[in-house]
């Protein structure tokens, strides 16, 4: 189909879900495999990896916000060039790294890097080329990126079979380097290309629901909820194998984990088909609601496998809601004007406390157990969404009331 008027723009989102699925699998889902591997050749203790891994998504979350401005005032396409470059640079910095201090130094790097190249930079791409089909773009993207668990959790897990997790890395860089960055740039060509024939036409604004006087407590509200629930989610992924296997499940858990990408994909084709008829903030309820309840299905089921499939399922439905409404539903309720600003000080709320997740979760297990520890995080879940139903409430007020 062709990229004009309010056609969806099929070869920039194809480009994007490949960039996407190499992005989320080399800098996110590989960690927890390679994790392991990593402690024992550093000669340090798992929870210190997850400590250091901890860190660099605090890091990450700073810097949100400034790689959302730079989105705005350069281009998206141009940070997702440049963090392509960054993302292959320093995993390889990761693998050579002679010692903790530069290992941990890559890995901080390693999460600046990943804000620029994955949803946050990916969303803004969209919503530049043209915010009036973005909604469905990124639908279609996350529905092409909600692949990437499914294809990196078993391939990180093979490849440790043959590789040291340092050459993985290398393998991952080279990745991100010569494929990543070329359609990344071809992007940016494309965009300039269209500029120079004068082809490109001033995009339709999206207004947002919220009215400018509700923003600030609109924004406070909806960056708490994201961030409750990307806690409750960064606290899962961040050991997802790794703790079925301990919950008894033994090598069924790669299996299970890996249910987990074609759930999200299965959520966002039943959205495509169906989601018109919801609104972005009822969207994220739905999508909370999931997440809670796969995460108390696990606590209640253990190693009982019929249990942990459910669970990777509803986990999976619901972080695929959750990923579109990271992006639909800021541009839903601000409108497309300075939409990478909004997002990436959204984006460091989120990062900044699911920062702490991946490690507050690995010391939770190891003192309170498993079972103890997952109950704490559906209870946390439940705060987000009864966060996301205010939202949802308020919105429904307002716009009756303009009625």
């Amino acid at each position: 189909m062709r990229e004009a008027g309010n056609a969806i723009p099929f070869a920039t989102i194809s480009a994007l879900g490949l960039t996407q699925i190499i992005g989320y699998g080399t800098l996110y889902y590989s960690f927890s495999i390679l994790a392991p591997a990593m402690a024992t050749d550093l000669g340090i203790t798992l929870e210190q990896v997850f400590a250091v891994f901890s860190v660099s998504l605090f890091v990450g979350g700073l810097s949100a916000p400034m790689i959302g401005k730079q989105m705005d005032r350069a281009g998206a396409a141009t940070v997702l060039t440049v963090g392509s470059g960054l993302s292959a640079l320093t995993l390889a910095l990761c693998a050579w790294s002679p010692s903790v201090a530069i290992f941990a130094f890559a890995i901080v790097l390693l999460e600046v890097s990943s804000g620029m190249v994955q949803y946050q930079a990916a969303f803004a791409a969209l919503v530049e080329n043209d915010p009036k089909t973005a909604s469905r773009s990124i639908t279609y993207l996350t529905l092409i990126g909600g692949f990437a668990s499914t294809i990196f959790w078993p391939i990180s897990a093979a490849l440790m079979g043959y590789l040291s997790w340092r050459e993985i890395y290398l393998l991952f860089a080279a990745l991100n380097l010569f494929l990543c960055m070329p359609f990344h740039f071809w992007m940016v060509r494309k965009g300039r290309a269209a500029n120079a024939k004068g082809a490109a036409k001033e995009r339709e604004r999206v207004i947002g629901a919220i009215p400018p006087s509700g923003r600030r407590s609109a924004m406070i509200v909806v960056s708490a909820a994201f961030a409750i629930l990307g806690f409750t989610l960064a606290s899962i992924l961040a050991h997802m194998v790794p703790m079925l296997g301990s919950l008894g499940l033994g090598t069924a858990a790669v299996v299970i984990g890996s249910l987990f990408g074609p759930a999200q994909v299965l959520s966002r084709l039943i959205n495509m088909i169906f989601g018109t008829r919801l609104s972005p903030p009822v969207l994220t309820v739905i999508s909370a609601a999931l997440m809670v309840l796969g995460v108390v299905i696990l606590g209640l089921s253990g190693s009982w496998l019929p249990g942990a499939v459910a669970f990777a399922i509803c986990l999976g439905l619901g972080s695929g809601i959750n990923s579109i409404a990271q992006g639909s539903l800021p541009l839903y309720l601000f409108g497309s004007d300075g939409y990478g600003a909004v997002t990436g000080k959204m984006a460091a709320a989120r990062l900044a406390l699911g920062a702490a997740a991946p490690f507050v979760f690995a010391m939770a297990m190891e003192r309170i157990g498993i079972g103890m520890s997952l109950f704490a995080t559906a209870a946390l879940g439940v705060v987000g969404m009864v966060a996301f139903v205010y939202v949802a409430l308020t919105t429904r007020r307002g716009l009756v009331a303009a009625e």
